[in-house]
């Protein structure tokens, strides 16, 4: 049985993948033209063009000029369909889902258009493909944490089908500590809290979210290295981290697949997990990103098998569901 064979087949959880960034540039094209949007290509050669960026705020310009084509309900149950098709395809069998109200609120979309979308979708993969999926409401950290209280409060009347709340967009400049009450208050509420932290941002940004925001999962995290006594700690209390090696790359976190720590993490006993953040502008979805390991750092058989098992336990899946897919991914061929 091939590497290749096993990664396509051992059932698997992603945990840090934004709906917004799994728009494809045929959908983007396609939703462009129904609306009657102008964008800045002239084809859908051209958009794919746009996708080579240099770092993480000329990939945000992009993405958030791609999620202008999203207008009504329709077009977030497609974004959402195709993003689950695939993971039926690549054998993910429960993913916890990311996405930004802010980006569409701000454009005058409000949560009664793309809730409903997002749903639909969700409870079409959970009957067609069996696969569960979790909403988790990121707030941009480039806005003022008063606007995130406010996306908060809009929020309300889809509290049940939020499993967590969670910080994204530019890390540098805007640490963990801005959002702190309103990350208190999401607390209160019963969500688990993840955030985005050590990619651009340095190790202390960690320890922010960890200490200030409460969170139950880091995303990204991999300048812990860069501070020891938080190595110990994270491997301590297992606080997961959601590692996404192809966006890494694309971002210049690294400049080259073969640098990565992914391994380096696994190893000193950290909880470490693979994802594919915003697949379509980083080069690969999930089993792209295994892939990528593979070839890069020659990851084996054993070290693929222990990262889908953490997928699992780094979930906010109940613990005897996640039982039984760590059971799976044991006997998985």
């Amino acid at each position: 049985m091939s590497l290749s064979s096993i990664i396509k087949n051992i059932p698997k959880a992603e945990l840090h993948l934004h709906i917004e960034g799994s728009l494809t540039p045929e959908l983007m094209w396609r939703l462009a033209e129904k609306h009657s949007v102008s964008l800045p290509y002239a084809n859908v050669e051209e958009i794919e063009a746009a996708y080579n960026f240099k770092d993480l705020q000329s990939f945000l310009d992009l993405y958030y000029a791609g999620a202008g084509v999203l207008r009504d309900e329709e077009d977030f149950f497609t974004l959402m369909w195709e993003y689950l098709a695939r993971c039926a395809e690549e054998n993910i069998v429960h993913t916890e889902i990311m996405f930004d109200p802010q980006t569409h609120t701000e454009r005058g979309i409000g949560f009664d258009v793309f809730m409903p979308g997002f749903l639909r979708a969700i409870q079409k993969a959970e009957d067609e493909f069996g696969i569960s999926s979790y909403l988790i409401m990121s707030f941009l950290r480039h806005l003022p944490e008063s606007e995130a209280f406010e996306t908060l409060d809009a929020a309300k009347p889809y509290y049940q089908y939020i499993t967590a709340v969670g910080l994204d967009s530019s890390e540098l400049g805007h640490p963990p500590s801005k959002f702190e009450r309103v990350f208190k208050k999401a607390k209160s509420l019963g969500f688990k809290i993840v955030a985005h932290a050590g990619e651009e941002g340095p190790a202390s940004y960690i320890w922010e979210a960890i200490e200030l925001l409460d969170v139950d999962r880091i995303d990204h995290g991999v300048r812990c290295q860069e501070d020891q006594a938080l190595m110990a700690y994270l491997k301590e209390k297992q606080i997961p981290l959601t590692v996404c090696p192809l966006s890494n790359l694309k971002l210049c976190v690294i400049d080259d697949m073969k640098e990565h720590n992914i391994v380096q993490l696994l190893d000193a006993g950290l909880l470490v997990t693979v994802n594919s953040d915003d697949p379509t502008y980083f080069g690969g979805f999930l089993n792209q990103n295994f892939e990528a390991l593979h070839s890069s750092l020659n990851i084996d058989e054993k070290t693929i098998r222990v990262l889908a098992a953490n997928s699992f336990k780094a979930s906010f899946l109940p613990q005897e569901k996640k039982q039984v897919f760590i059971e799976q991914v044991e006997v998985a061929m």
